[in-house]
This record gives C-alpha cells, structure tokens and sequence, in this order.
C-alpha cells in the first residue's frame, strides 16, 4: 500500500517547521504556482504538482550542506510517497545529488526552481515591481545580462527547457503565468 498524498495544508505546515525565511517561503509559493500552473498544462493532477513545488526546498534553510539529502530523510519519516520525494530529490539533479528527472512533473521542477528566481528579479526591477505585467521578452532581455540575478544558474534552465523539449521563451512565459496566479502571496502583485 502507498502513502497518502499530504493535504496542502500539511505540506505548508511542514515547510514552516524547517523555513522561517520570508524570501525561502515565498520561493516556494512561487515554484508551487508554477508548478500548479504547469500540471493544468499537461493535464496532471495540480494538487499533487503543486505540493511537490511547495515543499522542494523543505530542507534548504536548516540544512544547506545537505540540500535534497535531509529533505528525502524527513519526507520518508513523515510517510510520504515515494514518487514524490523522487520528485523533490530530482530538483538537484548534477548540483547535490544524482536522481535525474525523468517524469514530466520532475523535469518541471527541475527547470523552473531556478527560473522562478529570474522571473522574480526581473519583476522587481520595474517600475509596477510585478509579475502582472512582465513579459518574456523582459526576462530574455535581463537573461543575457549574466550580472543581473547572477546566482541564477542559467545553464540549469537551459537543460530544464531542453529535457522539456520547450523553447525558453515559452517555458518564460509559463512560468511568468504560473506566477502571476501567485502574485499576492510572492509580493509581486505590484500596481498592475
């Protein structure tokens, strides 16, 4: 017998027992907006790609060294199911661990995590400071500039829309929709 899918509500309760970083948990409001987003796209279960966005980086404010490792331990001591922490653990795919993503919601994960991050920054800069009127075309523009947003690891996102099979300007512009449904939470809703 499998585990049971966690409700949202445990998940974020989780998250908030590891993260009390505003910037930490907003990130992950943003990467479960997208991947929501995303799961209506390809026609997957939002719930389920949603709660795999919001907990990705459970363990990364308390145990950075150990990024994804911790995160696999706590999720299999709460009894979560296994392709879910497949899931999470993927997302540091050739940076902290080996768990290649090979499922379409972990490929996903994989390419938007860091792309959030980008997205985010680019909204930030403009005047309104949202992502309600932020295009792709912006981002692709601030995407070229390799000192702005500098801790983003563009080559991630390149491999992410690669293993996707995607062009970067759509898998943008997904992303940008995915955190626009978000926007209030993420503190991006700006004056738009």
């Amino acid at each position: 017998m499998s585990s049971q899918i966690p409700t949202r509500d445990a998940a974020l309760a989780l998250l908030k027992n590891y993260n009390t970083s505003q910037s930490l948990i907003k990130h992950a409001f943003a990467v479960e907006g997208v991947m929501r987003y995303m799961a209506g796209k390809y026609g997957e279960d939002k719930n389920t790609w949603g709660i795999v966005g919001l907990i990705h980086d459970l363990d990364y404010e308390q145990f950075p060294e150990q990024h994804c490792k911790k995160t696999e331990e706590i999720l299999k001591e709460n009894d979560w199911p296994k392709d879910l922490i497949r899931a999470v653990v993927s997302h540091g795919w050739g940076i902290c661990t080996d768990v290649k993503p090979e499922s379409t919601m972990e490929k996903v994960l994989f390419a938007v995590d860091e792309l959030t991050g980008l997205v985010a920054t680019s909204a930030l800069v403009r005047p309104s400071k949202s992502v309600m009127d932020l295009k792709a075309k912006s981002v692709k523009k601030k995407w070229k500039d390799k000192r702005f947003a500098a801790g983003v690891d563009r080559s991630i996102i390149q491999k992410g829309a690669d293993m996707l099979g995607v062009e970067l300007g759509e898998l943008i512009t997904d992303t940008i929709l995915g955190m626009r449904e978000v926007a209030v939470e993420i503190g991006l809703k700006g004056e738009a």
